[in-house]
């Protein structure tokens, strides 16, 4: 695809990302005093305190994080970020004015669905090289400073944020918006990663040629011979490695175990596998 088409391709896509994700928020979430985490979480508690336009909030809470996600990760960054969170303050504002029903007022069904939604419009915004929520920029400022993760300085700022929703909101909207968040981030690695989902096997056996020969027949997988050395004996081992779809996972087993009852290996998530090596057989 031409680089043009691509870009084109992109925004697009951010767009339709950020039009699901102000339809999860308006037609879901609102209604039933139910949030989100991170930026998004605090701006429907801002709304809900001070009656100000969620979308203006979202856009101006993720000024500061956009200018360093800039500084960090490059100028595609903040366009595809500063388009999604224009979309998203425009369809929101729009779908608020036109005050349209709440397609479900049980709290549950705007939890699951709307976790859903928003799910499916902040994935796909992500997948495409944006974001409509500064957390995860603040959490890779943070890891440059002290000793945690992105994903534990996340999971702190949403504890706050939720801490917050409950003397806002009550304790059981609180609860009800911590399962939001939950399913909405699921969507969200479903989204970015794609519906393939992988796994790396490494496998230690004696018997390594007929294991090759064996996975490239049945499974028809590449399968590359690593060079490892015992830690204990110092023995020279050959290690085998193969990607292969989850629901091949338990056919690889039997192979195994067909050919080497004694055979040490390791089931890896791989969160995306591309190339020939793993659709074919050559060694990858």
């Amino acid at each position: 695809m031409p680089a043009s088409q691509q870009l084109s391709f992109r925004i697009f896509t951010v767009m339709a990302g950020a039009i699901l994700a102000a339809i999860a928020i308006e037609w879901f979430l609102l209604p039933n005093s139910i949030i989100d985490g991170g930026i998004i979480g605090i701006s429907l508690i801002l709304n809900a305190i001070t009656s100000f336009n969620f979308g203006i909030l979202v856009l101006l809470l993720n000024v500061p994080f956009l200018y360093f996600g800039f500084l960090y990760l490059g100028k595609r960054f903040l366009i595809y970020s500063l388009t999604g969170n224009i979309i998203l303050a425009v369809s929101e504002s729009l779908l608020h004015h036109w005050h349209l029903e709440p397609l479900t007022t049980t709290p549950l069904l705007a939890t699951i669905f709307g976790g859903l939604l928003l799910g499916l419009g902040v994935g796909l915004v992500i997948r495409s090289g944006g974001a409509l929520d500064g957390t995860e920029v603040l959490g890779l400022l943070l890891t440059r400073k002290i000793p945690f993760t992105v994903g534990e300085c996340v999971l702190a700022f949403n504890v706050a944020v939720f801490a917050w929703a409950a003397f806002v909101y009550g304790f059981e909207n609180a609860m009800y918006s911590i399962l939001t968040y939950y399913v909405a981030a699921k969507t969200i690695d479903a989204v970015v990663e794609g519906p393939d989902q992988t796994k790396a096997v490494m496998i230690v056996s004696d018997h390594y040629e007929q294991l090759t020969e064996a996975i490239t027949a049945k499974l028809g997988k590449g399968v590359t011979r690593l060079k490892g050395q015992g830690g204990y004996q110092g023995k020279e081992k050959d290690i085998l490695y193969v990607v292969v779809g989850r629901l091949e996972i338990m056919q690889l087993k039997n192979t195994i175990y067909e050919h080497d009852r004694n055979a040490f290996f390791t089931i890896i998530d791989a969160h995306e596998s591309r190339g020939a090596a793993f659709k074919g057989k050559e060694d990858h």
